[in-house]
Formats: C-alpha cells, structure tokens, sequence
C-alpha cells in the first residue's frame, strides 16, 4: 500500500525530533509536522470535506504549503495547488472546474481569495494561512491545528486515500485556451521520488532549499522526496538571488533546485563571491532549457558542486530523463541534451502516425510507466488523445542519439518557456484579439538572453487603428498573467499569412520578425 502521508509518519517514527521544515524563524520536527497534519486533516473534515472533495491554497512557499501537500489526501480529498500569477479569470475558470470546498490563502493572497469564494459557488469556507491574525470571522489555520501532545490520526487514518487514488491536482495552461488539471496518484508520486534518489545523487538527512514555487510540480515534487529521506528542508517565500545564497551559507544547504534562470541570477549577482556556498554539494535544475554556455559557467564557477538535469512535465510526475552528474564536466558531449530515461520511465520517438523513428530522427516524444497521471480532471476527450495507445504524447519533439540520449528538438505544441514558466500562445492570442483595435494577432517565442525566451506579439490592426506594446500589454494584463503578457510587438501591415489549409503561418511569421530583428 502506497500512501504520501506515511512518509510522513515514518520519518516522524524513525527521526522525530530532528527538523522537517524551516520557514523564516519557525522550525518543526518531523513529530510536530505530522501533528499538524493529522490535526488540519481533521479540521478539513469537520469543515464539511469529504472523499474526493478538493482543498485549494494559494500563497507563497510556506511550511503550511508543504503540510498541504499531504493533509488532504489523509481523508481521501484532493489537494490543488494554486499559481498566484495568472489573472482572476484564469484562476475563476480553474477552479470553477475542480470546484473546492475549502480556499486556503496567505495574507499577501487573501483578498483575492475573498473575491474568488464570491465568483465561485463551491467554496464554502476560506481559511487564514498567514502568521498574522486572522480577520474577523475567518478561521486561522495555526489555530485549526493547535493542541497538546501528539496526534497519530488514529481516529481517522482509514479515510486516506492510496494507491492509484488521485492525491493532487495540478493545473497546467492549455493549448486551447482552457486550463487542464493533471490528477496525480500516490504511485505517481512515490515512483517519482523513489526512482529520483539514486540517479539524482541525493542523501539521507541532508538539507535542501526549496525556493521555487510550490505551485510548480518542479518545486513542489521535493516535498515528497524530503519526507523519503528525513530531509531538513529551508523554505523561502519566493526566489531571490541574494536571499537564496544567504539561506545556503546560514544553513549549510547541501541540494538546491533551480530553473536556469535563477541560476543566472546567482551567477550574475554582484555579491556572488562574497557568500559562503562551500555546503553545496548538488544543484538539480530543468522547467527549461539550459543554455550550454550558462552551464559551462556555472561548471567553472562551482567546481565543487555536482549538476544533475531532469526533463518532464507535470503530467510524468515530472520526470521523465535525467543528465546525471557524472555528464556534466564542461568537455562533455552531452550537455546539450536531457539525458537518458529513468528506470521506471518508457520512450519512444515517433512520427505523425505514431510509427517508430530510427535514431537521429526528429519526431515527438512519447513516455509510458507508472509515473504518468491518472488523466486530465474532467476532461475525458483530452486524456484519451494524450494517452492514446498506453502512451502519454508529450507534445515535445526530441530525438536518440546511438547513446540513447535525449535531445529536445522544440515544442511540437507551440509552448513557450520563459523563466521556468510554460506559456501557451493561444491564450495569448485570444487575450490579444478580445483588444478592439486588433484584427487578427500570432504569438510566438523569440530567444531571451536572460529568460531563455520571451513572449513576441506580432498584429494586424483594426483598419483605421494604431496599437501599441503598453497599450496590449495592458489590456493583456486584465485577462491573462503577467509574465504571460508580450514583451515585444510586431505590427503587420495587411493581414497575417495564412498556410494552404486556413491556418497562421507561423512559420512565414517567425521568419519576418527574425529577419527584421
């Protein structure tokens, strides 16, 4: 029997009083972190929450957050992390389709919260995640879990869900325009983290930071693997290069994971070579690609650490490949790709028709195994066509060296990744074509030296209208998230060229702002 919260309990029965969390200045035992647990499990349920009901949160990385990975799934609900980025609408559609009973919401996060409960039927109560107090009337959830001694559950403990029971519910965009909700298992996640100690190198009992969102599965997939290995984990609210090297040289960070583009932003700092970063022993990044050169540097820059590459996605749990460290000496032949598939992971590289390429030949990337999700949250249509033939179709393309190494070719679906975040251009294009002085609008990615890429508007006008990048910045910034918004403007004379089926040409497009840049 797989269960994510007997983690949880084991590392509180073998190491209790040795620290699971620290958050600023408030540090827990792994006993104190399941008594909490146990003890918001209970109170979700007195709440009304029932089997297979959703718990939302939205707020800032936090040692609540990392609770909340697993207090739901203790009475067989669903835990469904929020990214506080997108706009009110992307969050309204969102959870006016997995509808919660219970809103969870830190203080920075709370009045939207509020508005959101207004918007959306299903949630009934909303809860106070916040150090602060709480508002009138609001239960706080340090008071929810508040008591004396410890809390084994007991009383409970046969309601938890297992198994291939879904535990969480990751929203991801959608390259129609709707978001899509990827179920994820115990056994998802437990393959997941168990099949990543050993190719990624990690230890019993070390301490890591986890200073990515938590709304990211990237991030968020550490929760569990710390649980695994009685791992002291360091939270930070939000990513930021000075606080993130200060946190190391304080507590003596071992592992720290990142996207490339923090890592940059390490790099880059002005007081880089002022902070003590001797603890490091291995950095794990992926959520994009990591320019060559970028790595090279950081090989130079931290020759005493080890970098190990993941790719996948939150629909694998999320990995799929691995780089391990033993590829990354700068004269390596594979940094420039995503390594080889874990153990427990199935590839295939496949044409149109879901025929079998020979090596070295281009086509999309297909994965099967136990680490990929339950389906897409009521959507049925989308599941089947994503898991047609026992296969999950990954919309990337790649291809195998004659090593069986994984090179990623491009996005097969168009997407997007700037800063770690994955961003489709459709919902861009139909933020940009709800602006009147737009007649017809394509997005596309165009190379950024510092997010790896950036969101590049190309228009045509309303006849008699004159449009501007503030101007459909701002009005994107109404309907979509912000770092979703373009950061560059074509404006095109005439109308967009179309390919001989009706479609945007995008790649006549690209090409035009290439060559005019």
């Amino acid at each position: 029997m797989i269960r994510l919260g007997d983690l949880i309990s084991r590392a509180a029965r073998h190491t209790g009083s040795l620290p699971s969390v620290t958050c600023g200045t408030r540090s827990l035992t792994w006993r104190q972190l399941e008594t909490r647990i146990w003890r918001m499990a209970r109170a979700l349920s007195d709440l009304g929450v029932a089997t297979g009901d959703r718990v939302a949160y939205l707020g800032v990385n936090s040692h609540r957050y990392f609770e909340m990975y697993y207090t739901p799934s203790r009475i067989g609900a669903l835990a469904v992390p929020l990214n506080f980025r997108l706009a009110d609408a992307e969050l309204v559609q969102m959870l006016g389709d997995c509808t919660p009973v219970v809103l969870m919401a830190d203080a920075g996060h709370f009045d939207r919260a509020r508005a959101l409960q207004r918007a959306v039927p299903s949630i009934r109560h909303l809860v106070w995640a916040d150090d602060a107090p709480a508002p009138q009337g609001v239960p706080a959830y340090d008071d929810l879990v508040a008591g004396d001694g410890d809390d084994d559950g007991a009383d409970i403990d046969a309601r938890g869900s297992r198994d291939s029971d879904p535990a969480i519910l990751f929203y991801t965009g959608g390259t129609t325009g709707r978001g899509k909700g990827v179920m994820l298992s115990h056994a998802n996640l437990f393959v997941n983290s168990s099949g990543a100690v050993p190719v990624y190198g990690f230890r019993q009992r070390e301490t890591q930071l986890l200073s990515g969102p938590m709304f990211h599965l990237g991030s968020g997939s550490r929760v569990f693997s710390a649980a695994l290995l009685c791992t002291h984990t360091v939270i930070v609210p939000r990513f930021d290069a000075a606080e993130a090297m200060r946190a190391i040289e304080t507590h003596r960070i071992a592992t720290v994971q990142l996207v490339p583009t923090m890592l940059a932003m390490i790099l880059d700092h002005p007081d880089f070579a002022r902070f003590d970063l001797s603890s490091l022993r291995l950095i794990t990044y992926g959520a994009a690609v990591m320019p060559v050169e970028l790595l090279r540097r950081a090989l130079t820059a931290l020759p005493g650490v080890n970098f190990v590459q993941a790719y996948g996605m939150t629909e694998t749990s999320p990995v799929v490949t691995v780089l391990t460290s033993d590829h990354h000496a700068p004269d390596s032949g594979k940094l420039d790709t995503v390594g080889l598939p874990m153990p427990h992971a199935d590839l295939r590289i496949v044409d149109e028709d879901d025929r079998d390429l020979p090596t070295g030949a281009t086509g999309q990337i297909l994965t099967r195994g136990p680490h990929v999700m339950c389906g897409y949250w009521n959507q049925p249509e989308a599941t089947a066509k994503a898991l047609r033939g026992g296969w999950y179709h990954t919309g990337d393309a790649g291809w195998l060296d004659t090593d069986g190494f994984l090179h990623i070719a491009g996005r097969t679906a168009e997407m997007i990744v700037s800063g770690g975040e994955n961003i489709y251009p459709v919902e861009i294009e139909h933020a940009l074509l709800a602006h009147p002085g737009v007649a017809d609008a394509a997005v596309i990615g165009v190379a950024d030296p510092h997010w790896g890429a950036r969101v590049h508007a190309v228009v045509s006008p309303a006849p008699g209208c004159r449009v501007t990048l503030d101007d459909l910045a701002a009005h994107c910034r109404t309907v979509i998230a912000g770092y979703k918004c373009p950061r560059g403007l074509t404006v095109w004379d005439g109308p967009l060229p179309l390919t001989n089926i009706g479609k945007l040409d995008k790649a006549a497009i690209r090409a035009a702002v290439l060559a005019a840049t």
